[in-house]
């Protein structure tokens, strides 16, 4: 391995670029406390960094110290024309806090003095200000542009929690041109992958689809369920601790606790019997269960919670009755219904609702946390972020429960802070049927206190820098290698990165290169950086092409084919922040990084693949949305084998130095017909009509149309007319596409005949094995083998795989070589490498014939 490849290696170790400014920690206000002060001086390094510091570490006065010394930075800096202002985006009924915090700083000196004006409206910004409050409202609606400050820092931003939402999107965009950006918050639920990947993206971190395929495993049902892969789990939070401090105490980094110890908390459930016979909901086939269980759908839910309202309003009213009178409450609800109900039990109750006047809203909410009244009454996404209640409250009931653990234990953290004078107590009511849906909520609240001690734990280790955690992670780099040689030399098997073994490779040493190469970032082979998927964009899988490509050349004998199996990627819209799928044309990049180095193209085999299935696997092609809106939908993406050839040493006749040659008796000129056209057809003994199609057995009814499309001009009409018979006739399959798109005699570069299930998975399935996740067809590699090589001649695949091609190779007479990282794909390959060679070995009749002793009588 070269020096300029480790360092290429090394560079793919992840952490966030720094684009702040470095300042004295002298310069910070002396009333911050130690554990704040490391922060400011660390979040204006990054420049665009996430605090996510438990309740009470002081949040509000970080914001307020970072704004104050980017700006005055800046105004040092300033040019005519641009913006110094600094903005904080808070929800609502938190602006008094940050008014109260900044006098309290303002106390240390007028130099440390900020004066905040609310604002809610472009309008209201003017050139002789600098500091700016305003609420999320004002920002999602379109009245306050973000493109007027330079410093914006978002105060428990759970707007940017959900992908799919209209206002990820849109804070994505709007804030995309603000140079210094922050988040800060005490919860992002380290388990809602989803929701540190977004806080990231906002930041202007990194690309998050190309996260989701470096550290979490794919869940084909739902894209955004992501499963972070235990052999990531070190690098993924490596990453993580590079952009954003989880800080749960001050001695996290190296300070004291003094003053800082979190309140006894006492949680109490209470279950409230539920009502079997009443109200069941049927399933979708009609059937009621015996007993009710809320967790089975939305609409038993729903019924559940409606039906046991009574119950649960007259548990909350036994527990605030047996309260002191001085003792005040947080009663928190989730539906309107919820509210009304405990308005009618306990009219002193004060309510907070999503219609209300934005003004009265934040009006109750700041008397409430003044202790102006006993009861609030309100949901979590309403008050449930930023407000600090906890002067004058200690007590909450929660009157239902649900699966958003986020909402329910920013809930709790209202009152159960740092500073809180008394011991917290939190009562939660839930129904007998709910029993599941409390569960999950509990390990929810379980696997959130691992991951944070988890985070915890890599601050107190190397405090808020990343040098120590980088050269950890140094060691995950592929250095073995393993080579096995077939018994009878016919294939050659190496375990190892493919770009320092195919640069040790003799020049002109190989007489074809078939492969089907990574498709970008698209898939993680490995756990090591040597994989080429393991990369942080599109660019970065090309540079380390680089080092692979013009190898692949000069091994490559004068004259030879590379034939390369591609296929486009989908960009999702709710990654790509369009909100609709887009596609990479990775076949293009792919043909000019090969022309870069010296290949020739010479065109491209066009593999038919199954619109059908493909829109089960990405849900971007529907039917549904497509009758919504024409324009959102796209094409199905086919597969491609890209064709290149290595300039012959002779360019006179452009044979290359060793030809492929056939011999006219065996190779007719019939069957290089239909070599040259790429496409096997089928036949029948007479045409059938679209209503004799329509009739047939589903199973046969692909074929009868392949035979139909063949042998008559193509209909659009007819194809749509056939697809509706069967549709109405119950045939028309939503699993796949029963009538693809035939391609004729004139189509000389589609295959639409490619099995595809016939590849090495079958054997791995059979063997109780590990699916490859993305395998090679038998059909194209053989028609690729048999066009471009001769008998006994080397055939090299350079991302081997399972070895489908090497052992197809064997299978056809040639000997394969291939190279593989992944360890356990490279063991199965040499089982399937062994039979092929075994069975190409084994002695026939006739070689037990020429091998009989001289004299003996032959059978």
């Amino acid at each position: 391995m070269n020096e300029q490849y480790r360092a290429f290696l090394e560079s793919k170790i992840a952490t966030a670029p720094t684009t702040g400014t470095e300042i004295d920690p002298s310069e910070v206000n002396p009333m911050l406390k130690p554990h704040q002060r490391d922060i400011v001086v660390w979040a204006l390094r990054g420049g665009k960094r996430a605090i996510f510091a438990a309740f009470g570490l002081g949040k509000s006065v970080i914001q307020i110290e970072i704004i104050r010394l980017l700006a005055k930075h800046l105004a040092d800096e300033w040019q005519p024309g641009s913006s110094v202002a600094a903005l904080i985006v808070l929800p609502l009924g938190v602006r008094q806090e940050f008014k109260r915090d900044a006098e309290m700083l303002a106390k240390a000196g007028p130099q440390y003095a900020i004066s905040f004006r609310f604002i809610r409206k472009s309008e209201e910004v003017t050139p002789d200000h600098q500091f700016y409050l305003t609420n999320y409202e004002s920002v999602r609606d379109g009245k306050l542009s973000p493109d007027l400050f330079s410093v914006v820092s978002l105060d428990e931003a759970s707007c940017l929690r959900s992908s799919g939402s209209k206002t990820y999107h849109s804070f994505l965009e709007m804030f995309a041109a603000v140079p210094f950006r922050f988040v800060a918050t005490a919860t992002p639920s380290p388990n809602d992958f989803i929701e540190l990947l977004n806080y990231a993206g906002f930041l202007g971190i990194a690309d998050k689809s190309a996260l989701k395929t470096r550290y979490f495993n794919r869940d084909s049902q739902n894209a955004n369920n992501l499963t972070l892969r235990d052999n990531m789990r070190e690098e993924f939070w490596t990453w993580v601790h590079s952009w954003a401090v989880f800080l749960q105490k001050p001695s996290d980094l190296g300070y004291s606790d003094e003053g800082y110890d979190m309140p006894p908390l006492d949680v109490r459930y209470h279950e409230i019997p539920s009502d079997h016979g009443k109200g069941q909901v049927p399933d979708g086939r009609g059937q009621f269960a015996l007993f009710r269980d809320a967790a089975a759908g939305i609409t038993q839910a729903a019924s559940e919670k409606r039906d046991s309202l009574p119950g649960r309003v007259e548990k909350m009213m036994e527990i605030v009755a047996e309260a002191g009178e001085d003792e005040h409450f947080i009663l928190w609800h989730d539906q309107e219904r919820e509210r009304e109900a405990i308005q009618a039990a306990l009219p002193e109750a004060v309510s907070v609702w999503g219609t209300q006047d934005l003004d009265e809203r934040e009006r109750r909410i700041i008397a409430f946390s003044e202790g102006e009244f006993r009861f609030l009454s309100t949901k979590p996404v309403i008050a449930g972020s930023g407000c600090n209640f906890q002067r004058h409250c200690h007590r909450a009931v929660f009157l239902g429960i649900g699966y958003k653990f986020n909402d329910f234990i920013q809930a709790i953290h209202r009152i159960l802070r740092f500073q809180q004078a008394h011991p917290c107590r939190i009562d939660v009511i839930y129904t007998e049927a709910e029993r599941p849906i409390l569960a999950a909520l509990q390990d929810k609240w379980r696997k959130h206190d691992e991951t944070v001690a988890a985070m915890g734990a890599i601050i107190r280790e190397f405090g808020l820098g990343v040098s120590g955690l980088q050269d950890r992670l140094k060691r995950r780099m592929h250095h073995e290698r393993t080579e096995v040689v077939g018994k009878a030399g016919r294939y050659v098997a190496v375990n190892a990165d493919t770009i320092p073994e195919t640069a040790s490779m003799a020049d002109d040493s190989i007489d074809s290169v078939i492969t089907s190469i990574p498709f970008g970032t698209q898939y993680e082979y490995t756990d090591c950086f040597n994989d080429l998927g393991h990369n942080e964009d599109h660019d970065g899988f090309f540079r380390q092409m680089d080092f692979l490509t013009p190898n692949l050349l000069r091994i490559l004998k004068p004259g030879r084919m590379a034939c390369i199996h591609v296929k486009d990627r989908v960009n999702f819209g709710a990654y790509s922040g369009y909100g609709f799928s887009s596609i990479e044309p990775f076949h293009m990049h792919t043909i000019a990084n090969f022309l870069k180095h010296g290949f020739v193209y010479c065109g491209m085999m066009h593999i038919d693949t199954d619109v059908v299935k493909e829109n089960n696997q990405t849900y971007r092609l529907g039917w549904t949305e497509v009758c919504k809106d024409g324009t959102k939908m796209g094409v199905g993406s086919p597969e491609y084998v890209l064709l290149f050839r290595k300039k012959p040493s002779d360019l006179s006749n452009s044979y290359a130095d060793m030809p492929v040659e056939k011999e006219k008796a065996h190779y007719t000129r019939a069957r290089w017909q239909i070599d040259a056209h790429a496409h096997w057809k089928s036949s029948g003994m007479r045409l059938l009509g679209l209503e004799e199609i329509a009739e047939l057995h589903p199973e046969m009814i692909p074929r009868a149309w392949a035979v139909y499309s063949i042998e008559r001009p193509y209909s659009y009409a007819d194809h749509v007319r056939l697809s509706e018979l069967l549709e109405e006739r119950g045939k028309l399959s939503s699993n796949f596409m029963m009538l693809p798109t035939v391609s004729g005699e004139d189509a000389d570069d589609i295959w639409t005949d490619v099995v595809r299930q016939l590849t090495l998975n079958g054997s791995q399935t059979q063997r109780g094995l590990n699916n490859h996740i993305c395998p090679l067809q038998f059909d194209i590699v053989d028609r690729l083998i048999d066009r471009y090589t001769n008998p006994g001649e080397t055939v090299y695949d350079p991302f081997a795989g399972i070895a489908t091609v090497p052992y197809r190779a064997v299978k056809m007479g040639r000997i394969g070589r291939g190279t593989e990282l992944n360890e356990q794909y490279f063991k199965d390959g040499l089982h399937y490498l062994n039979a092929a060679e075994a069975e190409a070995s084994a002695p026939s009749l006739f070689d037990a014939f020429d091998a009989t002793p001289e004299g003996l009588p032959c059978l």
